[in-house]
Formats: structure tokens, C-alpha cells, sequence
């Protein structure tokens, strides 16, 4: 079973996407503190990673970037969920190793399209 690590600051938000995830048939873990997400990332080691890039320190595009500096998550796919709809952004997140960008409001098939692609 595939390892998906959600980090979002909106617990409605972790939690929806947890639990449709379950139901696809992959394992969650959630966070809504991004300090956190590489010590459990690095205890977990997801199979993909789901980051919002609007959160308290480190954001989205520092938490890629940490992550793509770690060897063992250098080629782990990296989905970026989030409300921020311009092309500025979506190059900055590319460009921090991004795999994929998706912009809220979408409908929560097209994620599962989206993971499944890369797992």
C-alpha cells in the first residue's frame, strides 16, 4: 500500500483529502504543522507528498525545496495543492521540484487521477 504525507494548514481540508484517499486504498498520515513534516517524512518515507504552499513557516515552497534536498525524497513525487492560481507560482514551485501543481478549487477526482498517475 502506497504512503501519501499530506501537509496543509486546514484541518477540513488534511481530512477530506485523508479520507478519500483511504478509500482509494492508500496509506495517509496528515499534518497541518509544516515544521514537522520533514522529521515524519523522514520516520514514514511516503511514497508522494501532497504540500499546500500557504502555511506558517516553512511554506509550501521551502518544504519542497527541503524535501528535494533530502537524497531519499530527491525523486519521491511532490503534488502541490493550493488557492495561489498564478503562473508566478506554479514556476517557483516547479522550479523548488514540484511534479505537479493542482489549483483549488478542483474536484477531488482529478486528485486521485493525479496520484494514481504517479504511484
Amino acid at each position: 500500500m502506497a504512503k501519501i504525507l499530506i501537509v496543509d494548514d486546514d484541518v477540513e481540508v488534511t481530512s477530506l483529502f485523508e479520507k478519500f484517499l483511504s478509500l482509494e486504498g492508500y496509506e495517509t498520515t496528515s499534518l497541518n504543522e509544516s515544521a514537522q513534516a520533514l522529521d515524519i517524512a523522514n520516520s514514514i518515507v511516503p511514497d508522494l507528498f501532497i504540500l499546500d504552499l500557504m502555511m506558517p513557516p516553512p511554506d509550501g515552497f521551502k518544504l519542497c525545496r527541503l524535501l528535494r534536498e533530502q537524497p531519499k525524497f530527491a525523486h519521491t513525487p511532490i503534488i502541490i495543492i493550493t488557492a495561489l492560481s498564478d503562473n508566478d507560482s506554479k514556476a517557483v514551485a516547479y522550479g523548488a521540484g514540484a511534479n505537479d501543481y493542482l489549483t483549488k478549487p478542483f474536484h477531488i477526482n482529478e486528485l486521485a487521477q493525479i496520484v494514481k498517475s504517479f504511484l
